[in-house]
C-alpha cells in the first residue's frame, strides 16, 4: 500500500471571462471546481495506474463531503483528520487575453492536538505499507518541521517520496527520503539562489542529495525532467501533446514516478514513468489526473539519456 499525506488540501474554482473588469459585473463564460491538495491527486493517479493507494491528511466541516465523494468515485480508501472550519478555496480567473487573476485562500488553523493525533494516524496506517507520499504546503499554524515528525512516524524500510520546497523540504530531507521531485523554480527556493544550465541544475541537485535524498526528480516543464543520484544521471524530454490543463501535471509526475519507484524500477524506469505522468496529466480537461490510456500511449514514447 502507499499511504500519501495531504496537509493541505484546497478547492480550485476556476473561471473564465471574456473581460475581467475591476469594479464592474463581470460574466462567466465557463467554470470548472476541483477537490484537489497535492497529495489527494497523486492518491487518484495512484490509483488509475491500479496501485493500492489510502488517502489521510487533515479535512474541514464545512465544506469538504465533496472530497469523499471524489476519492470514493476513484476508489481511493481514505482517513482523515477532521477540524473545524473550511477548506481554502482558491480562485483562477482567465480572461480572452489569457491573463491569469488569482486570489488565495488561506486554510483554518490546525491546533497542535490535531496534528499530533494526524502524525499517531500515519504512525499506524504507514506500519502496512510500502511507502509514504506527504507533498504540497500546510495549514495555517503549522511549522515545517511537520514534515519531518511526518516521515519519521514511518518505519525506516517504508519508501519515502516528497514533493515540497523551501524548509519544509529541507526538514523531511534530515528523516532521508527516497524520492523529491521539484521543479527549477521550488529548487531555487529551497537553494535561495539561482540556478542556470546543466552543471547548475546537477550541482543543485547534488546539495539536495548531500541533505538526505536518494533520488532528485527534477521537474523541467516542457522540457522534461531530470533524475540523478549523484553518480549517474539521466534526461528524458517530454513529447509534445496538446494541453488542456497544467492543474496536477506535478502530481501526475509525482504519482508515475512513485508507482515505479515502489515497484523496484531503476531510476531511467522512475524518470521515463514520472514524465508520462507529468504529460498524460496536461493533456486531461476537466481532470486533476491522467488516464491510465493515455498515459501508457504517452509511456510507449518516451526515451532516456544520460547526461
Amino acid at each position: 500500500m502507499i499511504l500519501t499525506v495531504c496537509p493541505s488540501p484546497c478547492i480550485d474554482v476556476n473561471m473564465e471571462v471574456d473581460t475581467l473588469s475591476v469594479g464592474r459585473p463581470n460574466k462567466i463564460i465557463s467554470k470548472s471546481t476541483y477537490y484537489t491538495g497535492k497529495a489527494i491527486n497523486v492518491a487518484i493517479g495512484l490509483a488509475r495506474l491500479e496501485s493500492r493507494v489510502f488517502a489521510t491528511g487533515f479535512m474541514y466541516d464545512e465544506n469538504s463531503r465533496q472530497f469523499e465523494h471524489e476519492l470514493h468515485r476513484e476508489g481511493v480508501p481514505y482517513k482523515f483528520v477532521w477540524n473545524k472550519g473550511r477548506v481554502r478555496e482558491n480562485y483562477k480567473i482567465i480572461d480572452r487575453k489569457s491573463m491569469l487573476t488569482e486570489v488565495n485562500d488561506v486554510s483554518s488553523e490546525v491546533p497542535d492536538e490535531k496534528q499530533i493525533e494526524l502524525v499517531n494516524l500515519i504512525r499506524e496506517l504507514s506500519a502496512d505499507s510500502e511507502a509514504i507520499v506527504i507533498s504540497g504546503g500546510l495549514a495555517k499554524g503549522m511549522e515545517a518541521d511537520f514534515y519531518f515528525k511526518v516521515l519519521c512516524a514511518a518505519p525506516q524500510s517504508v519508501i519515502k517520496v516528497v514533493d515540497s520546497e523551501g524548509e519544509r523540504l529541507l526538514q523531511a530531507l534530515k528523516c532521508g527520503v527516497d524520492l523529491v521531485k521539484p521543479n527549477l523554480g521550488e529548487l531555487e527556493n529551497t537553494l535561495q539562489r539561482k540556478i542556470t544550465g546543466k552543471e547548475g541544475m546537477l550541482t543543485a541537485c547534488r546539495e539536495i542529495l548531500d541533505n538526505g535524498a536518494k533520488y532528485v526528480l527534477l521537474s523541467l516543464g516542457k522540457q522534461g525532467a531530470v533524475i540523478t543520484d549523484g553518480n549517474k544521471s539521466f534526461h528524458c524530454k517530454s513529447v509534445n501533446v496538446a494541453m488542456n490543463s497544467t492543474i496536477g501535471a506535478g502530481d501526475g509526475m509525482v504519482a508515475a514516478a512513485t508507482n515505479a519507484l515502489v515497484k523496484g524500477g531503476n531510476m531511467e524506469e522512475i524518470l521515463r514513468c514520472g514524465v508520462a505522468g507529468g504529460t498524460a496529466a496536461v493533456t486531461s480537461p476537466d481532470s486533476i489526473s491522467f488516464t491510465k490510456e493515455k498515459y501508457q500511449e504517452i509511456l510507449s514514447s518516451l526515451t532516456v539519456e544520460e547526461i
